[in-house]
């Protein structure tokens, strides 16, 4: 899950400032281009005991994948994760959290490890470990630094916040996406369960002149009680609180034994369309099992 309360600019002590105008030779192709579109949908999955499997056993390799970087396990668990998927047939984006890494010296080690691995795709946050494990402290600083080693990426994506962040007020938000976007090739957006919201938020980056495309974050098809204790936990409780205040639209994406994600995906079609969005980011928080049997049931109608 990505959780960023460290996304709105800040200075970086002791990381290489690149300009932005070199960024995108820097990331291996032209920000927007669709050489390297992701399918509709694209799953999040955690580094945690019994994923590699449970992932491996339920999923098809043309599912892309992306690998958290969480606070309870090391931003080198992410990396061998991230390779030994990509070694088992699957495209596959690490999250690389800004926090968790300690200086350049480091960025680099692993980058050169997903590169020999061969990872082309990155997901870059500012991450929650506090304090943090050296130099960088926003996404920002990390992205400069990225671009400054003389590797090719084929995609960068970066955070979103449609409904805002209970840490950073929105003018820092949409600044930091300004400064971010030359580094990047798409946003991912937090977890939101408002279509409509996510509209507004989006006319109001397209107004800023942040063209990136979109995939929207949409939880997987997991149990109820699971959901609201880990959306809790990882960073969207604005969300869920909002939902509780509004029950009819609570209750309307819950059916018997577990959230579904059909009807807020369908709300979201009707929103958006290509190129402004690529598709779906589902957040499975690891209940990748009962998410595929969504997805598959989902394409088949």
């Amino acid at each position: 899950m990505q959780s960023n309360s460290s996304d709105a600019p800040a200075s970086t002590a002791g990381a290489t400032q690149t300009p932005a105008s070199a960024s995108a030779e820097a990331t291996g192709r032209a920000p927007g281009s669709a050489d390297h579109a992701w399918p509709e949908f694209g799953y999040e999955v955690m580094p945690f005991k019994g994923i590699f499997e449970s992932v491996t056993a339920s999923v098809p390799t043309d599912v892309p994948l992306t690998v958290t970087a969480s606070p309870n396990k090391t931003i080198e668990d992410t990396v061998k994760l991230a390779v030994r998927f990509h070694a088992d047939g699957y495209r596959v984006a690490p999250h690389l959290s800004a926090r968790m890494i300690r200086n350049r010296d480091h960025l680099g080690e692993l980058l050169t490890d997903l590169q020999t691995g061969g990872i082309r795709e990155l997901f870059v946050i500012g991450g929650d470990a506090e304090p943090p494990a050296g130099d960088y402290v926003d996404a920002l600083g990390l992205l400069r630094d990225i671009a400054s080693f003389d590797l090719a990426w084929d995609r960068i994506g970066i955070g979103g916040y449609p409904e805002g962040h209970p840490k950073i007020d929105d003018a820092k938000l949409l600044q930091a996406l300004v400064a971010k976007q030359p580094f990047a090739t798409h946003i991912v957006t937090q977890i939101c369960f408002s279509a409509e919201a996510t509209a507004t938020w989006l006319r109001q980056l397209r107004a800023a002149g942040v063209t990136l495309p979109v995939r929207i974050g949409v939880p997987g098809a997991i149990e109820r009680t699971k959901l609201i204790r880990i959306s809790s936990s990882v960073g969207v409780g604005e969300s869920m609180n909002f939902l509780r205040k509004q029950q009819s639209m609570f209750w309307r994406f819950f059916v018997p034994g577990g959230y579904n994600p059909t009807k807020l995906v369908k709300a979201y079609r009707k929103h958006f369309s290509a190129p402004d969005v690529e598709g779906f980011h589902i957040f499975t928080f690891n209940s990748v099992k009962s998410t595929e049997e969504w997805r598959r049931k989902m394409n088949s109608h």
